[in-house]
């Protein structure tokens, strides 16, 4: 499982023109599963995304959780983190987890991180997305479990 990671001022999904989910201050996260993830491999990424310590204390130093700090995280599935461009320049998403396993892990994250205490807003699965955010540093991530 990957997930591409940025802290945000602000973050929202739309569908079809109409917002879908919205959080204030805290992750964007783009979430990527593969063949071999599982319950496992969800336990360990809430975990990571719930303790992620990239927000700044009152020295400035990142060292604050979206735990620590009350803020929100936008999950959107995100099949193309396991596209493969090694062979020529058209992508491969051979390594991305079928559909309907992809679907109920992330499910699974969402319901992980909502169990923590976490405040989630959610994309569509499958659905033609436009993702907004303001990413606030910049700060850009990407975890791997």
């Amino acid at each position: 499982m990957r997930a591409l990671v940025q802290r945000a001022a602000e973050a929202r999904v739309r569908v079809d023109g109409e917002v879908i989910g919205e959080i204030g201050p805290g992750l964007c996260c783009l979430v990527g599963v593969t063949h071999d993830d599982d319950a496992e491999t969800v336990k360990k990424m809430a975990g990571k995304l719930w303790n992620l310590r990239i927000f700044t204390d009152e020295n400035g130093h990142m060292n604050l959780s979206v735990a620590d700090t009350s803020g929100e995280l936008l999950v959107v599935s995100q099949f193309t983190l396991f596209g493969d461009i090694s062979r020529g320049r058209r992508p491969s998403f051979l390594g991305a987890a079928a559909p309907d396993q992809a679907a109920a892990l992330i499910d699974d994250l969402v319901a992980e991180l909502r169990s923590l205490g976490a405040t989630v807003a959610i994309g569509s699965f499958g659905a033609m997305m436009a993702v907004e955010l303001t990413n606030d540093g910049p700060v850009t991530l990407m975890v791997e479990v």
